[in-house]
């Protein structure tokens, strides 16, 4: 029962604000090699402290699902950062005043705008090979983010983005 009430949860959080990732990698990577990963230590999220915990958690149960495992000595590193910004205002209501005559016109336009500014966040995905190439694999995710969330809502809504975060590891070729 609460799995079916979790999974609703993570739908219900996951369909009101769409989740955008855009993906990038360098070409020659043979990303079969990479087995084990590890984060930086010196890590800055971004994040609150709840906020980078359920992340990094998220993190570790969708990596093991791929195979990949947790280790001192990784074959690659995690670097995670994150921005929140607030959405231009799209929603308005106009309202006009205006007059013509023989070729002659004029008007007046006022905007007003409908709702709250929406809050929206943004987080890098950085995998990193220390032992040869560097940065092999980013993601960039970018979804709406509502700071006064449930533990719940919020743990629900990390997990959402992982998830679709890591649908492009390791890439298609």
């Amino acid at each position: 029962m609460k799995f079916i009430r979790t999974c609703l949860l993570v739908l219900l959080v996951a369909s009101c604000a769409p989740i955008h990732v855009n993906y990038d990698y360098e070409k020659q990577t043979d990303f079969t090699k990479y087995k084990t990963y590890n984060y930086y230590s010196d890590i800055e999220s971004g994040l609150s402290e709840f906020d980078t915990k359920r992340l990094l958690n998220a993190l570790d149960e969708a990596l093991s699902i791929k195979g990949l495992t947790f280790s001192d000595n990784p074959d690659f590193y995690i670097d995670i950062t994150s921005s929140e910004f607030q959405n231009a205002q799209r929603n308005s209501v106009g309202v006009g005043v205006g007059g013509s005559g023989r070729n002659v016109g004029g008007g007046i336009s006022i905007g007003l705008p409908i709702g709250q500014p929406k809050l929206s966040r943004q987080i890098v995905f950085d995998f990193h090979d220390e032992n040869s190439i560097g940065l092999f694999w980013q993601a960039v995710s970018e979804s709406g983010y509502n700071p006064n969330a449930t533990p719940e809502q919020k743990e629900a809504r990390i997990k959402a983005i992982v998830d679709k975060v890591l649908k492009g590891y390791p890439p298609k070729n």
